[in-house]
């Protein structure tokens, strides 16, 4: 019977049976559920021609020693079908555009709304354009990092490849366009038994940045200065370190403020509200007593005797009930303020930065900061913050606690607002 196997060494192999003898191929693939799903689907096809007397070994398989044993001396594989040579193999196969179509209505219900929006701006910019007129065969190791030099070599001038910005693309930028054309290949290669040109390139190296986050002194001057209307909303930010989609996908019905919790379920982008940005985003935040505050202010008229009829309400929204739009309050609420203050512009993501800083600051324990963060472990906030981790001590939330009620009551001790620094 035909199957998806895994040698020792991870690497998984079609199993099956073709004119009486077992056939083993061998694939580049590791054994993951995932590449298990697309080697069976490939595998059904074959068990489908084997049996419609339509298979040719080669086609599937060029590389394979089977493939000039099974290949018919008289050119003909079945009545009225000739075996495509090297020439005529091309041809057959969709053109690269043709294919990306197939692939997108298969794929995008794995993706998230932001993620599909992201997978077609990189076709239409950068690989439709370079690929779209080439059989899916056609392309090869040497086209994908020509194509991948080109990206870089015009990274110092004005041309298609910038971003919106006017700026060159960064290295992230161009490892996330050939991971897309990656997938695409990885899928083809496996449909069409294609060598997969993208296999074994390695991504660009990234340069580390380092973080900005806001000091104490700075997110008092922000609050004081800011809009009234604005003011619980830049709170709830800066202290709880959430990002922009989880604040604004927040609804009255995951806020318990019995146990004092904030419960983290859904993220609101690009005018959609859907699941959270991974499985270890769920979770459930602790209110320091400056977000509790901002919250219990903000509760609607009526709130405290039924709750439930604000359930699905938004906790932040415009005056149509609609959650805040990002790109509004950069432009018309965040950068004029930060103009206002004298600061350097800092993207509001950088409150999710300063809450972490604060968090590590105030001696909070690592694993508790990361819970909170949406993190599944501490590695990332090592290093991402490993430079504000002073001597650190277990507690639970408390210290934090402590020290924001000093901030905001005019002064923190000169320790932990050098730490904050």
């Amino acid at each position: 019977m035909s199957s998806v196997r895994a040698r020792k060494d991870g690497r998984l192999f079609f199993d099956f049976r073709f004119e009486g003898e077992r056939c083993r191929e061998l694939s580049q693939l590791q054994d993951t559920p995932a590449n298990r799903r697309k080697m069976e689907r490939v595998l059904t096809v074959i068990d489908n021609d084997i049996a419609a007397r339509r298979f040719v070994y080669e086609r599937v398989f060029p590389g394979s020693n089977r493939a000039k044993r099974f290949a018919r001396p008289t050119g003909i594989d079945a009545p009225g079908m000739m075996v495509p040579n090297a020439v005529t193999r091309h041809a057959e196969l969709p053109s690269f555009a043709d294919f990306v179509q197939t692939w997108k209505q298969e794929k995008q219900i794995e993706w998230r709304v932001s993620y599909r929006g992201a997978v077609e701006s990189i076709l239409e910019t950068h690989l439709l354009p370079r690929f779209g007129h080439l059989h899916i065969g056609e392309i090869q190791r040497a086209d994908v990092l020509q194509f991948r030099s080109a990206l870089v070599n015009q990274r110092n001038g004005k041309s298609s490849v910038e971003n919106q910005d006017g700026q060159p693309l960064a290295p992230a930028t161009i490892n996330r366009i050939v991971g897309v054309l990656g997938m695409i290949m990885s899928e083809a290669s496996l449909r069409f038994g294609l060598d997969n040109p993208c296999l074994g390139i390695k991504r660009l190296k990234i340069q580390r940045q380092d973080v900005s986050p806001f000091t104490l002194e700075e997110v008092r001057m922000i609050l004081a200065r800011t809009r009234a209307d604005y003011r619980p909303y830049l709170t709830f930010r800066f202290f709880t370190g959430l990002r922009s989609g989880e604040v604004h996908g927040l609804k009255w019905k995951h806020v318990d403020f019995a146990s004092r919790e904030v419960l983290i379920r859904e993220t609101h982008q690009h005018g959609r509200t859907e699941y959270t940005k991974t499985d270890g985003s769920q979770r459930e935040l602790q209110m320091s007593q400056p977000v509790f505050d901002a919250l219990m202010a903000m509760r609607p008229e009526g709130f405290q005797n039924n709750p439930r009829q604000f359930d699905n309400e938004y906790v932040f929204r415009t005056r149509t009930g609609q959650p805040i739009d990002n790109s509004n309050f950069v432009d018309r609420v965040w950068k004029p303020l930060l103009r206002h203050l004298g600061l350097e512009y800092r993207r509001p993501y950088n409150m999710r930065h300063t809450c972490a800083t604060l968090w590590l600051a105030a001696g909070e324990a690592p694993e508790w900061i990361a819970r909170q963060l949406g993190h599944t472990t501490t590695e990332m906030l090592f290093r991402t913050y490993s430079r504000y981790v002073p001597n650190l001590v277990r507690r639970d939330g408390t210290a934090f606690d402590r020290m924001i009620a000093g901030a905001i009551n005019g002064g923190v001790s000169s320790k932990l607002e050098e730490d904050a620094r």
